[in-house]
Protein backbone atom coordinates (compact mmCIF):
# COMPACT_ATOMS: atom_id res chain seq x y z
CA UNK A 1 0.00 0.00 0.00
CA UNK A 2 2.80 2.41 0.94
CA UNK A 3 4.65 1.57 -2.25
CA UNK A 4 1.50 2.14 -4.32
CA UNK A 5 0.89 5.54 -2.71
CA UNK A 6 4.50 6.52 -3.27
CA UNK A 7 4.31 5.47 -6.92
CA UNK A 8 1.13 7.46 -7.47
CA UNK A 9 2.62 10.51 -5.75
CA UNK A 10 5.76 10.27 -7.87
CA UNK A 11 3.69 10.09 -11.04
CA UNK A 12 1.69 13.10 -9.88
CA UNK A 13 4.88 15.10 -9.22
CA UNK A 14 6.31 14.19 -12.62
CA UNK A 15 3.03 15.02 -14.37
CA UNK A 16 2.76 18.29 -12.47
CA UNK A 17 6.34 19.22 -13.35
CA UNK A 18 5.94 18.34 -17.03
CA UNK A 19 2.68 20.24 -17.56
CA UNK A 20 4.25 23.74 -17.48
CA UNK A 21 7.21 22.63 -19.61
CA UNK A 22 6.96 25.68 -21.83
CA UNK A 23 6.95 27.95 -18.81
CA UNK A 24 10.02 26.17 -17.42
CA UNK A 25 11.91 26.57 -20.68
CA UNK A 26 10.97 30.22 -20.91
CA UNK A 27 12.01 30.74 -17.30
CA UNK A 28 15.37 29.05 -17.83
CA UNK A 29 16.03 31.11 -20.96
CA UNK A 30 15.19 34.26 -19.02
CA UNK A 31 17.57 33.24 -16.24
CA UNK A 32 20.45 32.76 -18.68
CA UNK A 33 19.70 36.13 -20.25
CA UNK A 34 19.72 37.76 -16.81
CA UNK A 35 22.99 36.01 -16.01
CA UNK A 36 24.58 37.35 -19.20
CA UNK A 37 23.40 40.89 -18.39
CA UNK A 38 24.68 40.59 -14.80
CA UNK A 39 28.10 39.42 -15.99
CA UNK A 40 28.39 42.29 -18.49
CA UNK A 41 27.37 44.85 -15.87
CA UNK A 42 29.79 43.34 -13.36
CA UNK A 43 32.63 43.87 -15.83
CA UNK A 44 31.56 47.40 -16.75
CA UNK A 45 30.26 49.02 -13.56
CA UNK A 46 32.44 50.31 -10.74
CA UNK A 47 34.38 53.26 -9.43
CA UNK A 48 36.03 53.37 -12.85
CA UNK A 49 33.02 52.81 -15.16
CA UNK A 50 33.63 51.37 -18.61
CA UNK A 51 31.37 51.17 -21.62
CA UNK A 52 30.21 47.80 -22.91
CA UNK A 53 32.18 48.37 -26.11
CA UNK A 54 35.35 48.99 -24.08
CA UNK A 55 34.80 45.77 -22.16
CA UNK A 56 34.29 43.94 -25.45
CA UNK A 57 37.53 45.42 -26.83
CA UNK A 58 39.46 44.25 -23.77
CA UNK A 59 37.99 40.74 -23.98
CA UNK A 60 38.96 40.54 -27.65
CA UNK A 61 42.56 41.50 -26.84
CA UNK A 62 42.44 45.25 -27.39
CA UNK A 63 41.70 48.28 -25.24
CA UNK A 64 43.95 50.62 -23.29
CA UNK A 65 46.33 49.37 -20.60
CA UNK A 66 44.17 50.97 -17.91
CA UNK A 67 41.01 49.30 -19.21
CA UNK A 68 42.79 45.94 -19.46
CA UNK A 69 44.00 46.24 -15.87
CA UNK A 70 40.52 47.09 -14.57
CA UNK A 71 38.75 44.33 -16.50
CA UNK A 72 41.33 41.53 -16.44
CA UNK A 73 43.00 42.04 -13.09
CA UNK A 74 40.12 43.35 -10.99
CA UNK A 75 36.68 42.61 -12.40
CA UNK A 76 37.02 39.24 -14.13
CA UNK A 77 38.28 37.49 -10.95
CA UNK A 78 35.57 39.25 -8.93
CA UNK A 79 32.86 38.25 -11.40
CA UNK A 80 33.98 34.62 -11.61
CA UNK A 81 34.07 34.48 -7.82
CA UNK A 82 30.53 35.85 -7.72
CA UNK A 83 29.37 33.21 -10.20
CA UNK A 84 30.82 30.30 -8.25
CA UNK A 85 30.01 31.57 -4.76
CA UNK A 86 26.45 32.40 -5.83
CA UNK A 87 25.92 28.96 -7.37
CA UNK A 88 27.28 27.29 -4.24
CA UNK A 89 25.03 29.30 -1.92
CA UNK A 90 21.91 28.81 -4.04
CA UNK A 91 22.34 25.06 -4.43
CA UNK A 92 23.25 24.52 -0.79
CA UNK A 93 20.12 26.46 0.21
CA UNK A 94 17.94 24.33 -2.04
CA UNK A 95 19.50 21.15 -0.63
CA UNK A 96 19.04 22.09 3.00
CA UNK A 97 15.43 23.18 2.46
CA UNK A 98 14.60 19.89 0.75
CA UNK A 99 16.52 17.90 3.34
CA UNK A 100 14.92 19.49 6.41
CA UNK A 101 11.55 19.99 4.65
CA UNK A 102 11.71 23.50 6.04
CA UNK A 103 11.22 26.44 3.61
CA UNK A 104 12.91 28.78 6.11
CA UNK A 105 16.14 26.79 6.28
CA UNK A 106 19.41 28.10 4.92
CA UNK A 107 22.95 26.67 4.90
CA UNK A 108 23.77 28.35 8.21
CA UNK A 109 21.29 26.10 9.97
CA UNK A 110 23.96 23.37 10.16
CA UNK A 111 26.45 25.76 11.78
CA UNK A 112 28.47 26.27 8.59
CA UNK A 113 28.80 30.05 8.88
CA UNK A 114 29.42 29.97 12.62
CA UNK A 115 32.11 27.32 12.27
CA UNK A 116 33.88 29.20 9.50
CA UNK A 117 33.81 32.50 11.40
CA UNK A 118 35.07 30.86 14.60
CA UNK A 119 37.99 29.24 12.80
CA UNK A 120 38.96 32.55 11.21
CA UNK A 121 38.75 34.26 14.61
CA UNK A 122 41.07 31.64 16.10
CA UNK A 123 43.51 32.16 13.23
CA UNK A 124 43.51 35.91 13.75
CA UNK A 125 43.75 35.76 17.53
CA UNK A 126 46.33 33.01 17.97
CA UNK A 127 48.21 32.70 14.68
CA UNK A 128 48.32 36.32 13.54
CA UNK A 129 46.59 35.77 10.20
CA UNK A 130 45.70 38.98 8.39
CA UNK A 131 45.22 38.14 4.70
CA UNK A 132 42.08 36.82 2.99
CA UNK A 133 44.04 34.09 1.21
CA UNK A 134 45.12 32.79 4.63
CA UNK A 135 41.50 32.59 5.81
CA UNK A 136 40.10 30.32 3.11
CA UNK A 137 41.22 26.86 4.14
CA UNK A 138 40.98 27.66 7.85
CA UNK A 139 37.38 28.81 7.39
CA UNK A 140 36.54 25.72 5.36
CA UNK A 141 38.08 23.49 8.03
CA UNK A 142 36.03 25.23 10.72
CA UNK A 143 32.82 24.75 8.74
CA UNK A 144 33.64 21.08 8.21
CA UNK A 145 34.42 20.39 11.88
CA UNK A 146 31.31 22.12 13.21
CA UNK A 147 29.03 20.41 10.69
CA UNK A 148 30.55 17.05 11.61
CA UNK A 149 29.90 17.86 15.28
CA UNK A 150 26.30 18.73 14.43
CA UNK A 151 25.84 15.38 12.73
CA UNK A 152 27.42 13.48 15.66
CA UNK A 153 25.19 15.26 18.18
CA UNK A 154 22.11 14.84 16.01
CA UNK A 155 22.84 11.12 15.68
CA UNK A 156 23.36 10.52 19.38
CA UNK A 157 20.83 8.48 21.32
CA UNK A 158 18.18 6.25 19.89
CA UNK A 159 17.41 6.15 16.23
CA UNK A 160 19.20 7.64 13.26
CA UNK A 161 19.77 11.32 12.73
CA UNK A 162 16.69 13.10 11.45
CA UNK A 163 16.25 16.65 10.09
CA UNK A 164 14.68 18.02 13.29
CA UNK A 165 17.47 16.81 15.57
CA UNK A 166 20.14 17.99 13.14
CA UNK A 167 18.49 21.41 12.89
CA UNK A 168 18.33 21.80 16.68
CA UNK A 169 21.96 20.70 17.05
CA UNK A 170 23.03 23.10 14.28
CA UNK A 171 21.22 26.08 15.79
CA UNK A 172 22.60 25.34 19.27
CA UNK A 173 26.21 24.89 18.17
CA UNK A 174 25.95 27.86 15.83
CA UNK A 175 24.86 30.08 18.71
CA UNK A 176 27.71 28.86 20.92
CA UNK A 177 30.40 29.42 18.30
CA UNK A 178 28.95 32.78 17.27
CA UNK A 179 29.14 33.91 20.88
CA UNK A 180 32.77 32.82 21.22
CA UNK A 181 33.64 34.54 17.94
CA UNK A 182 32.05 37.78 19.10
CA UNK A 183 33.94 37.59 22.39
CA UNK A 184 37.29 37.19 20.65
CA UNK A 185 36.47 39.97 18.19
CA UNK A 186 35.59 42.44 20.93
CA UNK A 187 38.69 41.59 22.96
CA UNK A 188 41.07 42.96 20.33
CA UNK A 189 39.34 45.21 17.75
CA UNK A 190 42.56 46.22 16.00
CA UNK A 191 43.56 42.64 15.28
CA UNK A 192 40.13 41.87 13.86
CA UNK A 193 39.84 44.74 11.36
CA UNK A 194 40.46 42.40 8.43
CA UNK A 195 38.08 39.81 9.80
CA UNK A 196 35.31 42.38 10.13
CA UNK A 197 35.66 43.05 6.41
CA UNK A 198 35.48 39.31 5.69
CA UNK A 199 32.59 38.85 8.10
CA UNK A 200 30.48 41.42 6.21
CA UNK A 201 30.65 39.26 3.06
CA UNK A 202 32.49 40.71 0.08
CA UNK A 203 33.77 39.81 -3.40
CA UNK A 204 36.32 42.63 -3.36
CA UNK A 205 39.92 41.45 -3.61
CA UNK A 206 39.05 37.80 -4.26
CA UNK A 207 41.48 36.91 -7.00
CA UNK A 208 42.17 33.62 -8.70
CA UNK A 209 44.82 32.86 -6.06
CA UNK A 210 41.93 32.49 -3.60
CA UNK A 211 39.42 30.92 -5.97
CA UNK A 212 41.35 28.35 -8.00
CA UNK A 213 42.42 26.09 -5.10
CA UNK A 214 38.78 25.73 -4.07
CA UNK A 215 37.41 25.32 -7.61
CA UNK A 216 37.62 21.50 -7.80
CA UNK A 217 35.73 21.15 -4.50
CA UNK A 218 32.96 23.45 -5.71
CA UNK A 219 32.54 21.70 -9.07
CA UNK A 220 32.47 18.21 -7.54
CA UNK A 221 29.95 19.32 -4.91
CA UNK A 222 27.69 20.94 -7.53
CA UNK A 223 27.66 17.76 -9.61
CA UNK A 224 26.97 15.71 -6.48
CA UNK A 225 24.04 17.96 -5.63
CA UNK A 226 22.46 17.38 -9.04
CA UNK A 227 22.95 13.63 -8.60
CA UNK A 228 21.13 13.76 -5.25
CA UNK A 229 18.05 15.47 -6.73
CA UNK A 230 16.05 12.29 -7.59
CA UNK A 231 16.63 10.95 -4.09
CA UNK A 232 15.42 14.21 -2.58
CA UNK A 233 12.20 13.91 -4.59
CA UNK A 234 11.65 10.52 -3.00
CA UNK A 235 12.63 11.76 0.46
CA UNK A 236 10.01 14.51 0.22
CA UNK A 237 7.34 11.79 0.41
CA UNK A 238 8.59 10.60 3.79
CA UNK A 239 11.16 8.05 4.90
CA UNK A 240 8.85 5.03 4.62
CA UNK A 241 7.71 5.85 1.10
CA UNK A 242 11.28 6.69 0.03
CA UNK A 243 12.53 3.35 1.31
CA UNK A 244 9.67 1.56 -0.43
CA UNK A 245 10.79 3.21 -3.67
CA UNK A 246 14.30 1.87 -3.13
CA UNK A 247 15.93 5.10 -2.00
CA UNK A 248 18.89 4.90 0.38
CA UNK A 249 17.62 7.35 3.00
CA UNK A 250 20.73 7.28 5.18
CA UNK A 251 23.01 7.66 2.16
CA UNK A 252 20.98 10.59 0.82
CA UNK A 253 21.13 12.36 4.19
CA UNK A 254 24.86 11.91 4.55
CA UNK A 255 25.37 13.00 0.95
CA UNK A 256 23.28 16.15 1.45
CA UNK A 257 25.08 17.10 4.65
CA UNK A 258 28.50 16.58 3.07
CA UNK A 259 27.54 18.49 -0.07
CA UNK A 260 26.01 21.41 1.84
CA UNK A 261 29.12 21.59 4.01
CA UNK A 262 31.45 21.72 1.01
CA UNK A 263 29.34 24.22 -0.95
CA UNK A 264 28.40 26.59 1.87
CA UNK A 265 31.69 26.15 3.69
CA UNK A 266 33.79 26.92 0.62
CA UNK A 267 31.58 29.86 -0.39
CA UNK A 268 31.74 31.29 3.14
CA UNK A 269 35.49 30.76 3.29
CA UNK A 270 36.02 32.67 0.04
CA UNK A 271 33.56 35.55 0.40
CA UNK A 272 32.53 35.53 4.06
CA UNK A 273 29.00 34.94 5.37
CA UNK A 274 26.44 36.11 2.79
CA UNK A 275 22.83 36.07 3.92
CA UNK A 276 19.53 35.61 2.07
CA UNK A 277 20.91 34.09 -1.15
CA UNK A 278 20.62 30.50 0.03
CA UNK A 279 17.27 31.25 1.66
CA UNK A 280 15.62 33.26 -1.11
CA UNK A 281 16.77 31.63 -4.36
CA UNK A 282 15.15 28.18 -3.80
CA UNK A 283 11.81 29.91 -3.10
CA UNK A 284 11.93 31.75 -6.42
CA UNK A 285 13.05 28.61 -8.28
CA UNK A 286 10.25 26.57 -6.68
CA UNK A 287 7.71 29.25 -7.59
CA UNK A 288 8.77 29.31 -11.26
CA UNK A 289 9.73 25.68 -11.90
CA UNK A 290 7.58 23.69 -9.46
CA UNK A 291 8.51 21.15 -6.76
CA UNK A 292 10.82 18.89 -8.79
CA UNK A 293 14.23 19.12 -7.06
CA UNK A 294 16.06 18.53 -10.33
CA UNK A 295 14.64 21.74 -11.77
CA UNK A 296 15.01 23.65 -8.52
CA UNK A 297 18.70 22.80 -8.22
CA UNK A 298 19.36 23.52 -11.91
CA UNK A 299 17.59 26.89 -11.66
CA UNK A 300 19.43 27.76 -8.43
CA UNK A 301 22.79 27.28 -10.17
CA UNK A 302 21.85 30.12 -12.55
CA UNK A 303 19.62 32.36 -10.44
CA UNK A 304 21.81 32.63 -7.34
CA UNK A 305 24.81 34.10 -9.22
CA UNK A 306 22.43 36.62 -10.84
CA UNK A 307 21.23 37.78 -7.41
CA UNK A 308 24.74 37.91 -5.99
CA UNK A 309 26.27 39.78 -8.94
CA UNK A 310 23.43 42.32 -9.07
CA UNK A 311 23.79 42.87 -5.32
CA UNK A 312 27.52 43.39 -5.78
CA UNK A 313 26.91 45.86 -8.62
CA UNK A 314 24.45 47.84 -6.50
CA UNK A 315 26.99 47.89 -3.69
CA UNK A 316 29.53 49.50 -6.01
CA UNK A 317 27.29 52.40 -7.04
CA UNK A 318 25.04 53.14 -4.09
CA UNK A 319 27.70 55.16 -2.22
CA UNK A 320 30.29 55.49 -5.01
CA UNK A 321 33.26 55.79 -5.03
CA UNK A 322 33.09 53.76 -1.79
CA UNK A 323 31.44 50.31 -1.76
CA UNK A 324 28.87 48.49 0.32
CA UNK A 325 29.82 44.82 0.91
CA UNK A 326 27.77 42.36 -1.08
CA UNK A 327 26.69 40.59 2.12
CA UNK A 328 24.82 43.74 3.19
CA UNK A 329 23.37 44.43 -0.24
CA UNK A 330 22.13 40.85 -0.66
CA UNK A 331 20.14 41.25 2.54
CA UNK A 332 18.67 44.54 1.32
CA UNK A 333 17.76 42.97 -2.03
CA UNK A 334 16.57 39.68 -0.60
CA UNK A 335 14.32 40.95 2.17
CA UNK A 336 11.68 42.57 -0.12
CA UNK A 337 11.65 39.48 -2.35
CA UNK A 338 11.08 37.19 0.62
CA UNK A 339 8.32 39.46 1.90
CA UNK A 340 6.61 39.29 -1.49
CA UNK A 341 6.96 35.51 -1.57
CA UNK A 342 5.64 35.23 1.99
CA UNK A 343 2.40 36.85 0.88
CA UNK A 344 1.75 33.93 -1.44
CA UNK A 345 -0.65 31.31 -0.13
CA UNK A 346 1.79 28.42 -0.52
CA UNK A 347 4.97 30.27 0.42
CA UNK A 348 5.29 28.29 3.64
CA UNK A 349 5.25 24.91 1.89
CA UNK A 350 7.68 23.02 -0.30
CA UNK A 351 5.09 22.03 -2.89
Amino acid sequence: MTSLLGERHSRAVVANSETPRGRARLGLAALFLLLFVAVVLSLAVGSNPLSVSTVADVLSGGGTSEARYVVVELRIPRTVTGLLVGAALGVSGALIQAFTRNPLADPGILGVNAGAAFAVAVGVAFFGLRDISQFVWLAFLGALIVTAAVYVIGSAGRGAADPIRLTLAGVALGAVFSGMTTGMTLSNPDAFDQMRSWNAGSLLGRGFDVLLPALPLLLIALLTALALAPGLNSLALGDDVAQAQGANVAGIRIGVIATVTVLAGTATAIAGPIAFVGLMVPHVARWVFGPDQRRILAASVVLAPVILLLSDILGRIVIAPAEVPVGIMSALVGAPVLIALARRRKASTLS
